[in-house]
């Protein structure tokens, strides 16, 4: 199966639909204030209505509350939740939509144990360990650290560009990938070329 490919961090219309048209499978909103690339829903909806059918639109999460979600969910057509802080399984099963949970990677921490815990989770995101923020730093974390069988499909992140991300798919053998930071021109602005070379390497792996 080819790897999937997710562009996360969509501010504008044209970004998703540039992106769309250069074969990405999925988009990503975020809707984390402390975020710069973070969007509100009335420019998210803009971004969604504009986009192609078959591409995936997933709203993407850090620690909400309840009612931010359901705002969210309720306002706007989605197909998919991403849950990137430090949510239960019960919280991020609440809203009636498939889910995929996001963790961040660092040596010590036992994947299977945390695959299970989410088990009704459509995948899980691996992404690197940082202090300070959740994703987007476009950081690279330990690829070894991933076991070679997980109960849940591997959505890789974390610091991949156009010139590793063959490489990782290579070794880890991901379901999908999700960029951000190294397809951008500036935080939140996303760039064709950039897009074109990374999909480029995705679809040569």
């Amino acid at each position: 199966m080819a790897t999937r490919i997710k562009i996360c961090g969509i501010t504008r219309r044209q970004d998703a639909v540039m992106a769309a048209q250069l074969g990405a499978h999925a988009v990503g909103l975020l809707f984390y204030k402390d975020s710069p690339r973070f969007v509100e829903r009335d420019a998210a909806r803009e971004v969604i209505e504009g986009l192609p059918p078959f591409v995936t639109r997933v709203a993407v999460f850090v620690n909400p509350d309840e009612q931010q979600v359901r705002t969210i969910v309720g306002g706007l057509h989605l197909d998919l939740l991403q849950f990137h802080g430090d949510e239960s399984p019960q919280f991020c099963a609440k809203f009636g939509m498939p889910y995929i949970k996001a963790i961040r990677v660092k040596k010590g921490l036992d994947l299977l144990q945390y695959a299970s815990r989410y088990r009704d989770a459509k995948g899980l995101l691996l992404d690197a360990h940082n202090e300070s923020a959740y994703g987007g730093t476009g950081d690279v974390f330990d690829w070894s650290l991933i076991p070679g069988s997980l109960a849940l499909p591997i959505i890789l992140s974390g610091g991949l560009t156009a010139e590793n991300v063959a490489r990782a798919i290579r070794q880890v053998r991901p379901w999908a990938v999700d960029v951000s930071s190294s397809v951008e021109s500036a935080k939140g602005i996303k760039d064709a070329d950039k897009i074109a070379a990374f999909i480029k390497e995705v679809r040569s792996t």
